[in-house]
C-alpha cells in the first residue's frame, strides 16, 4: 500500500474536525497507515511540499484531478478501517522525490 493515494477523513492539525481528502500512503503498518495530506491549494509551496501537475509524467497515474501538492509535514496515523478508497500511485520519480525529501525533513543530520 506504501505510495498509494487513497481517500481518508484527514484530520485537522487541532483535531476538532476531519476532512474527506487525498492522501498520500508513507508507510502501513498491521491496522494503520502514516499518511501525508494532498491538497489542490498549491499557491505559496514549502519546502517540504511536492507539487504535482498534471503535466508531470505520472499525473495520470495518481488519479489527482487537479494539480497538487503532498505536504510531508501534514501527516497522520489512521486505521486502515478509516480508508474509503484507493485513487491512485506515485510512479517512480515521485517515489525518489518524497524519499529526498522525507530524509531532508526527517532526518537527524549532524
Amino acid at each position: 500500500m506504501k505510495g498509494k493515494i487513497v481517500l481518508i477523513p484527514f484530520p485537522f492539525t487541532n483535531l476538532t474536525a476531519t476532512k474527506l481528502r487525498p492522501a498520500l500512503i508513507l508507510f502501513e503498518g498491521d491496522k494503520d497507515v502514516v499518511a501525508a495530506f494532498i491538497s489542490s491549494k498549491t499557491q505559496k509551496p514549502t519546502t517540504t511540499d511536492i507539487i504535482i501537475v498534471e503535466a508531470h509524467p505520472e499525473f495520470k497515474q495518481t488519479g489527482l484531478k487537479l494539480d497538487s501538492v503532498i505536504k510531508l509535514d501534514k501527516v497522520a496515523t489512521i486505521s486502515k478501517n478509516l480508508i474509503l478508497g484507493e485513487i491512485g500511485e506515485i510512479g517512480v520519480k515521485l517515489k525518489e522525490e518524497v524519499n529526498r525529501k522525507i530524509l531532508k525533513v526527517y532526518g537527524f543530520q549532524n
